[in-house]
């Protein structure tokens, strides 16, 4: 069978890093499913790969993508057969960006009539979120919250994990847009960077926990915003895609980071907990159904609100990849084939 993919054939710019090719489409192996593609979604990580600055991606070429939604069209196991047509939202390991893609059959869950935009970010940031927020170290009632890129997924969903879980939410942010946005969906507090230093505006304040997707010059900045008993939860880089001098830019952004001494956490009662969702996938794969399935519940129940991405038509793939790299999408963004 035939199908067809974006594939990442060249490092740099969006509109010159895909190509839309065709490929052989495997048939599942027992314990997959295969999923006929409505669409996918985008993650930063992607957007590091294609810049060449995240060392878990495949060699080029290859397919990037970490979760879809679509049909089941065929299963591994002879008993499995009551999925085929079942609608799902899947996690795949790579190999998103495809009209068809094998995954495995504990990284499915059945959403039923739910637009597509809104299961997507089910998937990762919604997953991501509460994996941070409700399952490795939970939040507690009382406690001050700070969050980088609250407008985005991860952080739309950690506004309201957050708030469920009775915390006051600090919203990081870059423009009066998104401050309103992330009031919306429950913040306490909306900190605009583009105003000025984030850490000055709150020098006076102590957190309990802080999430950060950015790292480099933030670090520093939120070790010192960390209370003690606090925990700082760093889960990307983003801010190595500002530098522009390969392997010296990736050195000035481990500078920045400063040295870390571990008994100085341990002075200080205070936690750093480094998340990749990759690895947990790999490794922990039923922490991660687990995961998955809770959050459709509170989902389902209410307790969640998933809020409209931003979806493109395929065509326009450099296009939506752009508009991730640029920082200025608020939600999810996914690509409908």
């Amino acid at each position: 069978m035939k199908s067809e993919a974006f594939f990442l054939s060249s490092y740099g710019d969006s509109d010159k890093a895909f190509s839309l090719k065709g490929f052989d489409v495997p048939q599942p192996k027992p314990g997959e499913v295969l999923i006929e593609v409505e669409a996918f979604g985008l993650n930063y990580a992607d957007v590091m790969a294609r810049r060449k600055m995240y060392r878990e991606a495949p060699p080029l070429p290859c397919v990037l993508g970490y979760e879809v939604v679509g049909k089941v069209a065929a299963a591994g196991d002879e008993s499995k057969t009551n999925l085929i047509g079942k609608r799902v939202v899947a996690f795949t390991r790579f190999g998103g960006y495809a009209k068809h893609v094998c995954t495995s059959e504990s990284a499915i869950a059945e959403i039923g009539e739910l637009e597509a935009d809104k299961a997507l970010a089910i998937a990762t940031q919604y997953v991501t979120a509460f994996y941070m927020a409700s399952y490795l170290a939970p939040i507690h009632k009382g406690e001050k919250v700070l969050i980088h890129a609250a407008a985005g997924g991860v952080g739309t969903a950690l506004i309201q994990l957050a708030k469920r879980q009775g915390a006051v939410v600090y919203a990081k942010v870059s423009s009066e847009e998104k401050c309103r946005y992330v009031r919306s969906i429950g913040a306490d507090f909306a900190v605009d960077y583009s105003k000025g230093d984030y850490a000055k505006q709150l020098e006076h304040k102590k957190f309990d926990a802080i999430f950060n997707p950015v790292a480099g010059s933030t670090f520093k900045k939120d070790r010192a915003l960390l209370a003690h008993g606090g925990k700082l939860f760093l889960y990307g880089g983003s801010e190595m895609l500002s530098g522009r001098f390969g392997i010296f830019s990736t050195l000035n952004f481990l500078r920045k980071m400063g040295l870390l001494i571990p008994v100085g956490l341990m002075m200080g009662s205070r936690s750093l907990l480094g998340v990749n969702m990759l690895k947990i996938a790999d490794n922990n794969p039923e922490t991660l159904k687990h995961c998955l399935d809770e959050v459709l519940r509170l989902c389902r129940e209410g307790e969640l609100q998933l809020q409209p991405g931003t979806i493109f038509p395929a065509a326009e793939m450099a296009k939506a990849h752009a508009l991730l790299e640029s920082g200025k999408s608020m939600g999810k963004i996914a690509v409908s084939w």
